[in-house]
């Protein structure tokens, strides 16, 4: 195995046992619900928006290992960023596990690229994008569980 593929094994392992800013939010904002049913994984992802920015933001539920790394790194990238940029990490993002090599370099990625590596695996992109397209729903007050495929453009 390659160093690239140890550490994102490492990272998912690690995000997985120990996920950061996971659990409830009481004071939550926005809300969204997404489900995974070929995978079984099943995230609320919870938002406080003050002046159109990301104050605060948790998520909970169940997953895979993939899945619950990338909602944890997720929650950490946003975190402070204008609901605008967060939508736009959320389509770079998306673009880096579905569509082209060259996004894995995209320095305004910073950790996420590590995951990177779920483009190899086809059924695994809808795992890591569940809890980014959740996370968009909740910003655009959709109200429906959103699925790890659902269309993010609004």
């Amino acid at each position: 195995m390659n160093p690239l593929q140890d550490l994102y094994q490492q990272v998912i392992l690690d995000h997985n046992r120990s996920p950061h800013n996971f659990g409830a939010l009481e004071a939550a904002t926005h809300h969204g619900e997404g489900h995974n049913p070929l995978c079984g994984d099943h995230y609320h992802v919870h938002v406080v928006v003050e002046d159109d920015r990301i104050a605060d933001i948790r998520f909970e539920g169940d997953g895979c290992a993939i899945s619950k790394a990338s909602a944890s790194l997720m929650t950490g990238v946003l975190k402070g960023l204008p609901v605008a940029e967060a939508r736009d990490m959320a389509a770079r993002f998306r673009h880096m596990i579905t569509d082209d090599v060259s996004a894995q370099t995209d320095e305004a990625l910073g950790k996420l690229r590590v995951l990177a590596g779920v483009r190899e695996f086809p059924m695994r992109v809808k795992c890591a994008a569940l809890a980014w397209h959740t996370m968009t729903a909740a910003l655009e007050g959709r109200e429906e569980i959103v699925g790890s495929d659902s269309d993010e453009t609004g």
